[in-house]
């Protein structure tokens, strides 16, 4: 069927109203007013995703990441558009562009309170500007990835409550109907990441969707402590299953990412797997690993947290090639760059040193908080300035790494 995209964009906002303030069952508003065909059978993609009908451009993100393993790897940062440490509400900034001259080839973006129906995410961001920078960013050629810190729908605590809540949310628990409505409103939130292409053709934004993250740590309602395994890989196949397969949202790559901290090295491979879903539910083997780059709590000397860093991403690679997906380093970060030569020591020159590390299609690190309306410091990527900054101006222009202004086309 087809629709005037003009149309869809007014019959979005809708959606998108009704999904925030209501969290209404969206299955009736499926996307078929724009383009979710499929390629599956093209020859040119060697990977597939675990949505065997993800449209075009999702497919082709995925499989062009895939093709720059060994050769690059792309820079992110969470909320780049959104503020800076010395800033908020400017227009088309970034403390990465500030530094660099370039935006980050990742954006990160958290859903945190749309469950709710709040206006702003659990970090200030309004969610309809956050939709607008989602579609600048992809404008550019850029890469957006999401992910959830989701108040309980028990409790009604925020994500790092830790109640028993993951019971109660699966199908047979008592709260499943209404974790299906929390649902509903990324449905909505969705409706309104669309884009047109040269051909004037609509389709959805393709997103690197990241829920229940560091799950084998205790900090969040569904970590490990306060879940059962099982229920805990209930709770994410359900997760796929509704905004799949019933909900027919095919523009999402599902990346899984536990935390670094709660892995032993010596037996990787099984602590990794806790709480694993399965291949079919999963295609971004993921790490958040902040721990072996500087992370406070870690008394390891340098060179051992370097060591552990590299030993964590072959990990993750290795795991990744045998299941035919990318690996990634989906969070890390040195919080208010402490260390001299971050960049070049701790993250690029360790990842240069061996074929295997260099693998990883993509590394994220956190936000920078705005220091005036958080009355406190809290950033990941330099600010001009900041005793990183000529050490991130080497990192930038290595050709191993990508940002937004040296990306290929990823969507085709």
């Amino acid at each position: 069927m087809t629709t005037s995209f003009s149309f869809f964009r007014a019959a979005a906002a809708v959606l998108i109203t009704c999904g925030l303030l209501l969290g209404c069952d969206q299955q009736s508003a499926s996307p078929s007013a724009i383009s979710t065909t499929a390629p599956s059978a093209d020859s040119r993609y060697a990977h597939k995703l675990s949505d065997k009908n993800a449209t075009g451009e999702t497919l082709a993100l995925y499989n062009n990441l895939a093709g720059l393993r060994g050769k690059h790897m792309l820079f992110g940062h969470e909320d780049s558009l959104a503020y800076g440490v010395n800033w908020e509400g400017d227009l088309d900034r970034s403390d990465v562009r500030d530094v660099t001259g370039s935006n980050p080839a990742v954006y990160g973006w958290e859903l945190g309170g749309l469950e709710l129906g709040h206006e702003q995410n659990l970090d200030g961001v309004n969610f309809k500007q956050m939709q607008e920078w989602i579609k600048t960013g992809y404008s550019r050629g850029g890469v957006i990835t999401i992910s959830w810190h989701m108040y309980s729908p028990v409790s009604g605590a925020n994500s790092w409550d830790k109640t028993p809540t993951v019971h109660e949310l699966i199908p047979g628990g008592a709260k499943h109907e209404v974790f299906k409505t929390y649902l509903d409103t990324f449905v909505a939130f969705n409706e309104g990441l669309t884009a047109t292409d040269a051909a004037g053709r609509g389709h959805y934004i393709p997103i690197i969707f990241r829920p229940w993250h560091e799950h084998n740590g205790d900090w969040f309602w569904w970590g490990k402590g306060h879940v059962s395994e099982q229920d805990y890989i209930s709770l994410w196949q359900f997760t796929v299953k509704y905004l799949r397969d019933e909900k027919g949202l095919r523009n999402l790559i599902y990346a899984y990412s536990p935390d670094r901290s709660r892995i032993d090295l010596a037996k990787f491979e099984s602590d990794y797997f806790y709480g694993y879903p399965g291949d079919e539910y999963v295609d971004v083997i993921g790490l958040d690993n902040y721990w072996d780059v500087g992370h406070t709590s870690n008394t390891a000397s340098a060179d051992e947290q370097k060591a552990g860093f590299v030993s964590s991403l072959k990990g993750i690679v290795k795991i990744a090639q045998v299941r035919n997906k990318i690996a990634a380093l989906t969070e890390t970060g040195n919080n208010r760059l402490t260390i001299p030569n971050f960049w070049t020591e701790r993250i690029l020159n360790p990842i240069l040193v061996g074929e295997e590390a260099q693998q990883i299609t993509y590394m994220m690190v956190w936000r920078n908080a705005n220091t005036a309306r958080e009355k406190s410091e809290q950033f990941f990527a330099p600010y001009p300035g900041q005793q990183t900054e000529e050490d991130f101006k080497t990192f930038f222009a290595h050709p191993f790494v990508l940002f937004e202004s040296e990306l290929p086309k990823l969507y085709e």
